[in-house]
């Protein structure tokens, strides 16, 4: 990670979780090597980074793949299914929740509500959504995706 990614901030170890977050959103991710310019940019141990990072879920530490698939698990999709959704993409995958599969492909990740409780059980592909779902339609939708990375 460039320095320059840090430069706009002040060295204030009070702004880290700032820091941590902007560095992810750039990043995509924080990685061993960021949390090392984190620790040495705010002069602060490591391991105190690194605490910061783990004791908040919204930060990641692996890659995420080109095709983050978030499952819907609301009131109305958890109804109509969506931990079926979920157990099928892992084995359409190989992946669990919060995990990339070895391509680097596809990320999946669990959330609680995507807002499209109509279209029950939903899913979304980097933020489009695909609802009322079966496993037929699901297994289509991520076929395209794999199709579309060979291109």
């Amino acid at each position: 990670m460039p320095q320059n990614l840090l430069s706009h901030f002040d060295k204030d170890r009070s702004i880290l979780i700032k820091a941590i977050q902007h560095v992810q959103k750039e990043e995509g991710y924080i990685s061993n090597d960021q949390i090392r310019n984190l620790a040495d940019y705010f002069d602060i141990p490591l391991v105190d980074v690194e605490g910061v990072i783990t004791f908040y879920t919204q930060f990641k530490r692996t890659k995420p793949g080109k095709y983050i698939v978030h499952v819907c698990d609301g009131t109305a999709c958890h109804i109509k299914g969506s931990e079926l959704i979920a157990n099928w993409i892992s084995e359409i995958l190989g992946i669990a929740d919060g995990e990339t599969d070895e391509e680097g492909l596809f990320s999946l990740e669990t959330v609680a509500c995507l807002g499209c409780c109509s279209l029950a059980p939903v899913i979304a592909v980097n933020g489009k959504v695909y609802g009322n779902l079966d496993r037929k339609q699901l297994r289509k939708v991520l076929r395209t995706y794999q199709m579309e990375a060979k291109k």
